[in-house]
């Protein structure tokens, strides 16, 4: 699929996306129960939901291109390595934000083509703001009716530096390789939500150590990349996607301004 394509397409999956924003909506309007996941993370009706109005659509749209939902994530390594390129979904990313009702989840669209993610639409439910890519032809901004705006990552970054990390997942040993950076603010925020705020040039790093699943991160990788930002991992390599036969990210960090050697801030770091 080439340039011209994915830009054609692009306004169709953030269609899609907005539908699967409004199927959440509706349980988020009510009561609704809270089951627990074989990986004791939380499942609700709107996570299924959303699941089932995204994997109907892209069926429909490009019935030739795989899904990977993280409703659906049950295809083995052997069958899905020979994919040459997939759709990769998280229908509601955020699950305990949405709980917590505080706004904080997203619906997550990606395409992944030969490990990367070549197109990215995440859409916030609650404030209906969308935001779309395409590495190499930019980044754009929708806020509910309003026409799409472009969006850029700052660069060079803020002073003090805006880091942004997780609402729900703290991680106590990022204090010490932050203090590297001298003064700095934090920034807590749940969700694919903490790589717009970079890729609107809000936040100017976000490392990640804990555990995450490559749907959280493939459409908000898009639309950084189109930004103007980078995702690496702790030793400056890409990203990349279906890889392996596990499903979880290596830890990463995000930026845009490469004055700073971000990685060297976590030279030596293990996990545990």
């Amino acid at each position: 699929m080439d340039r011209t394509d994915l830009i054609a397409l692009l306004p169709e999956i953030a269609i899609i996306a907005r539908k699967a924003g409004e199927a959440i909506l509706r349980v988020y309007d009510g009561e609704f129960e809270v089951r627990s996941k074989q990986d004791k993370s939380p499942l609700t009706e709107a996570d299924l939901a959303s699941h089932h109005v995204i994997q109907e659509a892209l069926s429909r749209l490009t019935p030739d291109i795989p899904v990977l939902s993280e409703e659906d994530a049950n295809m083995p390594f052997e069958e899905r390595s020979k994919w040459e390129q997939y759709w990769l979904v998280d229908p509601l990313d955020g699950t305990k934000e949405f709980v917590n009702r505080n706004g904080e989840f997203t619906v997550n669209i990606a395409l992944i083509s030969g490990h990367v993610a070549v197109l990215g639409v995440v859409l916030v439910p609650v404030t209906g703001a969308c935001y779309l890519g395409i590495p190499g032809h930019g980044a754009q901004l929708q806020e509910g009716s309003h026409p799409p705006r472009a969006i850029s990552a700052r660069q060079p970054h803020a002073r003090p530096i805006v880091v942004v990390g997780s609402r729900s997942h703290a991680n106590p040993v990022l204090e010490s390789h932050l203090a590297a950076l001298g003064e700095y603010e934090m920034v807590s925020m749940g969700s694919s939500l903490k790589f717009c705020l970079l890729a609107e040039g809000k936040a100017d790093f976000y490392p990640r150590l804990g555990p995450t699943s490559e749907w959280d991160t493939a459409a908000a990788h898009a639309v950084v990349t189109a930004a103007g930002g980078q995702i690496v991992r702790l030793d400056g390599s890409p990203l990349e996607y279906n890889t392996k036969e596990s499903l979880l990210n290596p830890e990463f960090l995000v930026y845009a301004d490469s004055s700073v050697d971000w990685p060297a801030l976590f030279t030596g770091y293990r996990c545990g």
